[in-house]
């Protein structure tokens, strides 16, 4: 009897568990991958379009690169997912059967409540919306002048904030573009929870872009043309980007799982209550040492995608499940064309300093991008993709 595992989300976790599930799977079992989008895009890149949307080809990789022949892809939007009947309801077509559901279709950017959030800024979450940051960003600065520049503001100094300001500064800097590029942070520091080394080095290379760095105030209210703060005055904006962290996806709101924010309970085997049902990736909170959960990380992602997809044919086989725990590999974070690394661990061993910048970093940061896509295509792929990166 044909077993039939379903995959969700072409995002790391979709696209990772997917070329390891071709590998685990006996000849019995049917795969069927469902996404909305039919490419992997490389998030933790994206940032790129913003300054140059040249770079799309390089980074968004069509399922059909990514899948074997044997694999079905399905090309719709998940809208919600029945445990009790075992089925997908899709956006276009015929509800989904499934025995095994592998379920990985990212995040939303998170609101915080905050009034006016949810319907004025951008948000970084896929190839369209960098395209868009981009496209809004040429206008403004198109309509700016020295005396008067446009004011681009990005909400949030994490990772994407901190790429995307460094990708906006590389922006006017290359194009002479009167902008003023403008980072806002509600915590005292930027990169949360980074320590005070990484942070302190993040800072430095922003403000030599000549990038503004407002911090320990936190955002209150977003209009269409301004943000309003607890304490500071408020700020004109003519594009206004927010990266402030992520919630899970709608399209989980309603399924009968343990959740929060939408984001799927998962033991430390990636399994859910539901022991037909596995979460990886933003879209879950998978249990770790200490009380603690992954992060949401394309890093994190990468790894747990390997542990889910082994448990499904394990599950099938009905042999023990393993379990996973998150290693911590380093931070590498792009500011334009510089980069500064962190932590970084290559083959078990850690660099000689703990952070630094400057070609090695660039190196670095590329190197990883590279070896994602190298897993999930071929190194020839991935070198197309060097410059890009």
């Amino acid at each position: 009897m044909t077993t039939k595992v379903v995959v969700l989300g072409a995002g790391y976790a979709g696209a990772g568990a997917v070329s390891k599930l071709e590998d685990e799977l006996g000849p019995d079992a049917e795969l069927v991958w469902v996404s909305d989008t039919d490419y992997h895009l490389v998030l933790h890149e994206a940032h790129r379009v913003i300054r140059d949307p040249g770079v799309e080809d390089k980074i968004t990789i069509p399922v059909e690169d990514v899948k074997s022949r044997g694999t079905r892809f399905v090309h719709d939007e998940v809208v919600d997912v029945d445990v009790d009947d075992r089925t997908v309801e899709l956006a276009d077509g015929d509800d989904l059967s499934y025995d095994y559901l592998l379920v990985g279709i990212g995040s939303e950017t998170a609101t915080y409540g905050i009034e006016g959030m949810g319907e004025h800024p951008h948000t970084l979450k896929g190839l369209d919306d960098a395209l868009a940051i981009h496209e809004d960003v040429r206008a403004a600065a198109k309509e700016a002048t020295r005396d008067d520049p446009a004011q681009v503001v990005v909400g949030g100094a994490g990772l994407s904030g901190i790429q995307s300001a460094g990708e906006l500064a590389e922006f006017r800097d290359r194009h002479n573009a009167p902008i003023d590029v403008t980072l806002v942070e509600a915590l005292p520091e930027i990169f949360p929870p980074g320590d005070s080394e990484i942070q302190g080095a993040l800072r430095h290379r922003l403000e030599e872009r000549d990038i503004e760095i407002l911090t320990d105030d936190p955002i209150t209210a977003a209009t269409e043309d301004h943000i309003e703060f607890d304490e500071r005055d408020d700020l004109d904006y003519d594009v206004f980007l927010w990266t402030g962290g992520v919630t899970g996806p709608g399209e989980l709101a309603d399924v009968d799982l343990d959740a929060e924010h939408n984001r799927l309970q998962a033991g430390s085997n990636l399994q859910t209550e539901d022991d037909r049902v596995f979460a990886v990736g933003d879209c879950s909170l998978v249990d770790q040492p200490d009380d603690e959960v992954a992060p949401p990380t394309a890093q994190a992602a990468w790894q747990a995608a390997d542990v889910a997809a082994e448990n499904i044919s394990r599950a099938i086989d009905g042999r023990p499940l393993r379990t996973w725990t998150y290693d911590d590999q380093g931070t590498l974070v792009s500011i334009g064309e510089t980069a500064i690394a962190h932590d970084v661990q290559i083959n078990g061993f850690g660099a000689p300093v703990r952070t630094f910048n400057g070609t090695p970093a660039k190196m670095l940061k590329k190197a990883a991008a590279a070896r994602w896509i190298a897993k999930i295509t071929s190194w020839s792929r991935a070198m197309k993709a060097w410059d890009a990166l």
